[in-house]
């Protein structure tokens, strides 16, 4: 990683730290951030819902998916936009990289802008 890099990219966990489908919730900068582990990849997403002000890490993942615990609300963890009601604005997701062994998130490049 670049000293730019390590500038703007925060430790989240380590690799190891993560389970298959299992979401881990960590603050990074002040950024609640779900860090998740599905189908090969490593996504990080804003950790509350658009619709209730609920943590997502609390939720289930599926399919590349994240759902609310709450109302079901499911949001895509490439994208971060809602599959279905009753959320319809999206939740922002974040680059990330992988090195040395540690999940490194970028809070504040969103890869999606709320609507």
């Amino acid at each position: 990683m670049t000293a730019a890099d390590r500038a703007q990219y925060l430790r989240a966990c380590g690799l190891s730290e993560l389970e298959e489908d299992t979401p881990k919730r960590v603050e990074l900068d002040g950024t609640p951030v779900s860090v998740v582990q599905t189908e090969g990849e490593v996504f990080a997403i804003h950790d509350i819902c658009s619709h209730a002000n609920v943590s997502l890490s609390e939720g289930e993942v599926e399919d590349c998916q994240i759902e609310c615990w709450l109302h079901g609300s499911a949001f895509d963890l490439r994208t971060g936009k809602p599959s279905g009601l009753p959320a319809t604005r999206p939740v922002p997701v974040y680059p990330v990289k992988i090195e040395g062994g540690s999940v490194f998130v970028d809070v504040r490049a969103r890869l999606t802008q709320e609507s």
